[in-house]
């Protein structure tokens, strides 16, 4: 059962791919736009960087920019949704069951999951953070955008970069991401670890001052 979702799954993703790998950087910008929404890419937008930087149909740098702006416009009609409907956005959208433990995880955690989720390449459910920090009112729409646009331009950056150096290996692990799930873990553990480290340290810092 569990692998028949899981072909399911990738077989989507590759009909998805299909349809927008033939808009080139358009195509990647329309993408990454849905990503930041409930609406759910499985990583595409990851994996059309590395496949348009692979087959040099556009320089990386071009890529990382059309994937920051279309999920910066993404995250931005998410933040505004949850925001004007609140509560009722997010209960609609993820389940009243799971809401009271997502908004009690981002009081605690807001800024470092907010930024987690958006910089770390591996398919997190962003577009939650994204709606939970606009049902919150914790951040302006200006700040909110400033961490969004910081953390995305650093993501694709570097998978943009990382496709044009090593190309098809990191295909195949994009595409496959449940074989080399240990790595991402491993990754994803010390990234969140460094984060959640500098926010304690900040608070402390602020904390301790007069």
């Amino acid at each position: 059962m569990v692998s028949y979702f899981v072909q399911a799954a990738r077989g989507r993703r590759r009909s998805t791919l299909a349809v927008f790998r033939h808009l080139g950087a358009l195509g990647l910008f329309s993408l990454a736009i849905l990503d930041s929404t409930p609406l759910p890419t499985f990583g595409g937008p990851d994996i059309l960087i590395v496949i348009l930087v692979v087959t040099h149909r556009n320089p990386w740098y071009e890529c990382a920019i059309a994937a920051t702006a279309g999920s910066i416009i993404g995250a931005y009609i998410t933040f505004r949704l949850a925001r004007r409907a609140g509560r009722a956005y997010l209960d609609s959208k993820f389940g009243q069951r799971k809401v009271p433990k997502l908004l009690k995880f981002f009081d605690r955690w807001g800024t470092g999951a907010l930024v987690a989720s958006a910089a770390i390449p591996f398919p997190l459910p962003t577009s939650v953070f994204f709606a939970a920090a606009g049902a919150s009112n914790r951040y302006s729409t200006q700040t909110y955008l400033s961490i969004v646009a910081i953390s995305r331009a650093a993501r694709y950056s570097a998978v943009a970069i990382v496709g044009d150096l090593y190309g098809r290996h990191v295909i195949r692990v994009l595409r496959h991401p449940i074989q080399y799930w240990g790595w991402f873990l491993l990754v994803s553990v010390i990234f969140v670890a460094l984060l959640v480290g500098g926010i304690l340290i900040n608070r402390r810092v602020a904390e301790a001052a007069p």
